[in-house]
């Protein structure tokens, strides 16, 4: 019996220990970040929008400021730098996505520029929606990726109408279909914003600034389901 509880504990300490070694911290994953001198202002791109959902870019773009904002760094009102970029003809990130920014940081004043690019946003009949994108932050003085993340997000916009038996599946699945119908695109942009860019590096702003590079990651690459109860 002695040897049973050994062997199991042993075994629980090496999955634990693999788990961690598996992790690694803000400082190493994001490196780029903390070696920048104090980034404090950033400039929300508008969103590449590679899907048939034509309102996502401007969705997507004016829902960061907050997540962004609650990480300790000034933030480039959107609907402001929205206006001078769409005058400068320079509405398209795909423009710039892979060129100097340096003009971002003479003109904005901004440190980094964050980047988004949507590549699907589906509807499915299990009153789900799942939307994939892509988080690139840059430095506008070395136009070094100091931040990326990717997420493959199932929202779920499912509704208990309570009740069993048939009848109340019935029920659940006709009301989950008419909530996914009537789900607001912009509290699902917030939902992908507030969970990707929790992992975002604390900045000046934040009691976490600095310090926070010991605490683990987040998956670059990740999958998770969400819901409306995730959000701000």
């Amino acid at each position: 019996m002695r040897t049973i509880k050994y062997i199991s504990l042993v075994v629980i300490i090496a999955l634990m220990t693999g788990c961690a070694a598996s992790q690694i911290s803000k400082g190493k994953a994001y490196k780029g970040f903390y070696q920048e001198q104090k980034p404090l202002t950033v400039l929300i791109m508008p969103p590449i929008n590679k899907t048939t959902n034509v309102e996502a870019k401007e969705i997507f773009h004016s829902t960061m400021l907050i997540p962004v904002a609650n990480a300790g760094y000034y933030v480039i009102p959107p609907f402001l730098s929205m206006e001078i970029l769409k005058k400068e003809s320079a509405w398209d990130s795909e423009m710039f996505i892979n060129g100097s920014l340096a003009k971002f940081n003479e003109i904005f004043g901004a440190d980094l520029a964050l980047f988004t690019t949507i590549t699907k946003w589906n509807k499915t009949v299990m009153a789900n929606v799942i939307v994939e994108v892509e988080y690139v932050v840059k430095s506008t003085r070395t136009n070094e990726v100091i931040y990326r993340r990717k997420g493959n997000i199932n929202y779920d916009a499912s509704v208990n109408a309570g009740g069993g038996g048939l009848i109340g599946l019935v029920a659940n699945v006709a009301l989950s279909a008419i909530n996914t119908a009537a789900t607001k695109y912009v509290d699902i942009a917030k939902v992908c914003n507030q969970y990707t860019l929790q992992d975002l590096p604390a900045g000046k702003y934040s009691t976490k600034n600095v310090t926070d590079s010991i605490e683990f990651a987040g998956k670059p690459d990740f999958k998770v389901n969400l819901s409306s109860k995730y959000g701000y």
